[in-house]
């Protein structure tokens, strides 16, 4: 297996800007507990993002989470964020951008790459989803793209989401 890649938090102060869920325990407590992505196998493509707070969707509802997590990975590759499988086939839990696609060059972004996950709890049948703080909710896999002969792209990122079509 070819390593191309590390995750590192956000500093925390990205994090306190981006977090937004009121909490009776402070940013920094939260930020303190929150666990790099791993993979619970070693057969695993994806690595397991974690939840740095309790949450809880009702069937229609909607959350951002702030993960404070960032990924550098080698030019070349991309990594593709989807809702852990479990919760996907139990609740139909989905990505809002159906699947988060983070780039090599996101990591430098003003926002310093932080990976932020909106997921929705799209239930038919009526179920309502809890995850604790520290529970997997989301996977992570690395991918490599290519592209074309003619491409000839210099344009550089600075921003966050949606910030390369502007």
């Amino acid at each position: 297996m070819r390593r191309i890649a590390k995750f590192e938090k956000v500093s925390l102060n990205q994090f306190e800007k981006d977090f937004g869920l009121n909490t009776e325990v402070t940013t920094a407590t939260i930020y303190d507990t929150v666990k790099l992505p791993k993979r619970a196998t070693a057969g695993s493509a994806g690595y397991d993002f974690y939840a740095p707070v309790d949450f809880t969707l009702a069937p229609g509802e909607s959350i951002k989470i702030a993960t404070a997590i960032r990924a550098q990975m080698e030019e070349g590759w991309v990594l593709k964020i989807y809702p852990r499988s479990g919760l996907g086939f139990k609740y139909r839990v989905q990505l809002n951008n159906t699947v988060g696609i983070i780039d090599s060059d996101y990591y430098y972004s003003d926002n310093q790459g932080h990976i932020q996950i909106k997921i929705t709890n799209d239930s038919k049948e009526g179920k309502t989803l809890t995850v604790k703080g520290g529970e997997a909710f989301a996977q992570g896999i690395f991918s490599e793209y290519g592209i074309t002969y003619d491409d000839e792209v210099t344009s550089v990122r600075n921003g966050g989401f949606g910030s390369t079509s502007k």
